[in-house]
């Protein structure tokens, strides 16, 4: 079993219920979640919008490969109502958003996927969570702890 952590997303609809929806479909279609973080409110990130953010980051063991999971993660966002990914760096409000950040200590970079996720060190509304739940958890390529990693960038 892979120990993965997701980070979740949400500025459109009922932000609280998308993420229990989220949560809801990780468990059936990906895995155990062992850890779950606090619901953080943050403003968009990368692009504008009037809709604030809802995040959270868990963590789930799965049997499921990097690229399988990558896909079962596009298949919930679609199953919400998520109809177009942001491409070439160009952010849009939506309504689920499933970020793979961490699997294992795995450093992979392929067209679809790397990891662990190129931006995560760089973003608050995903570190502040996983610090929550993971403080102690070593980046695989920065070698800091998530902790050491947030307080960079708070």
């Amino acid at each position: 079993m892979a120990k993965v952590y997701l980070g979740l997303g949400t500025n459109l609809g009922d932000k609280e219920q998308n993420l229990h929806s989220a949560i809801l479909y990780i468990e059936k279609q990906i895995g155990s979640v062992v850890s779950l973080s606090a619901f953080y409110n943050s403003e968009p990130w990368g692009f504008e919008s009037v809709n604030s953010f809802l995040n959270a980051v868990l963590c789930v063991e799965t049997d499921l490969l990097p690229l399988d999971l990558l896909h079962q993660t596009k298949q919930i966002e679609v199953c919400m109502g998520r109809t177009a990914k942001s491409s070439d760096g160009i952010y849009s409000d939506r309504i689920m958003d499933i970020d793979l950040l961490l699997y294992d200590a795995l450093i992979m970079e392929t067209p679809q996927l790397v990891l662990p996720h190129p931006l995560m060190n760089q973003r608050v509304f995903v570190m502040e969570p996983l610090a929550q739940i993971a403080p102690d958890l070593k980046h695989p390529v920065l070698h800091s702890t998530m902790a050491e990693l947030l307080k960079k960038i708070s």
